[in-house]
């Protein structure tokens, strides 16, 4: 078992997240990165760019991670035993690239309410401030801040959502081994600088474990009964995969992705190549 503890979830009660976390050997983290770098080879752009999204649908080791009993244990501390899994994010930093995450909110965007739902950043390759690891603003979870959206060059996000005027001072850097993850809130204030190391930085993230009695209000998701039972049946349900890179899951997730950019870019005609 895995829960956290009763100072891991004072941590994430009081600073919006909890970090390092244990959850995959160094050689499961090391099996996911061949089978993400077989998949680019294989399938050459069907993971860039806007293809990022969702490759657990056809990628058994990214499939077994997401329903991982360590990070459920995890996530179960803090948003209870029935939960959905509704979309993962790979968030890959090339070397000698100009990739970054802007200050930002995850709450804003992505349209799932209540905010009962926890993201898990689980470390492919180690992730530390060479290679630009995440940073949180704590205890900015207490609330939902302005954000201006900027499309900028580089910026990973969609819109590129920025919150300004960080008080940097008050910003902690979260570095992790591979294997290591950390939850946060879906309103904490973080982001990421760019890869200065001579190696890729991987991170793997289920962008979102929600509790069964969140909705999505700008669009549709469907999503996969991790644990427990779903009482509500707000989403439609899609089953878990048993073999990689097959035609009808690449077609599955091609469809959960469209649905995605619906709900990134709502009210919006423009669009970054995220």
């Amino acid at each position: 078992m895995a829960y956290l503890s009763s100072n891991q979830l004072k941590q994430y009660e009081n600073h919006g997240y909890v970090s390092p976390i244990e959850v995959l050997s160094s050689h499961e983290a090391l099996e996911a990165r061949k089978e993400i770098e077989l998949i680019e080879k294989k399938l050459p752009n069907e993971i860039d760019k806007s293809g990022r999204y969702n490759v657990h649908l056809i990628s058994p080791k990214l499939d077994s991670i997401v329903h991982n009993s360590k990070i459920l244990d995890a996530v179960e501390s803090i948003i209870g035993q029935n939960i959905l899994v509704c979309s993962t994010t790979l968030f890959i930093k090339n070397p000698n690239e100009v990739g970054f995450v802007s200050y930002h909110q995850d709450a804003k965007y992505i349209g799932l309410e209540p905010h009962n739902w926890v993201t898990a950043w689980v470390a492919l390759t180690d992730s530390n401030e060479e290679n630009g690891c995440m940073k949180m603003w704590p205890k900015s979870h207490l609330d939902l801040k302005h954000h201006k959206e900027k499309f900028n060059k580089g910026n990973l996000l969609t819109r590129g959502q920025t919150i300004e005027n960080i008080p940097e001072n008050e910003v902690e850097s979260v570095e992790l081994k591979a294997g290591q993850m950390s939850l946060h809130h879906p309103r904490i204030v973080h982001g990421s600088g760019i890869n200065r190391s001579n190696d890729r930085r991987i991170g793997f993230v289920i962008q979102s474990y929600i509790s069964t009695n969140v909705r999505q209000i700008l669009g549709k998701n469907s999503v996969q009964l991790a644990r427990g039972i779903d009482e509500y049946n707000y989403h439609e349900k899609i089953n878990r995969i048993n073999s990689l890179m097959s035609e009808k899951n690449i077609l599955l997730k091609k469809k959960e992705n469209n649905s995605l950019q619906e709900i990134f870019y709502k009210g919006t005609n423009q669009k970054s190549s995220y």
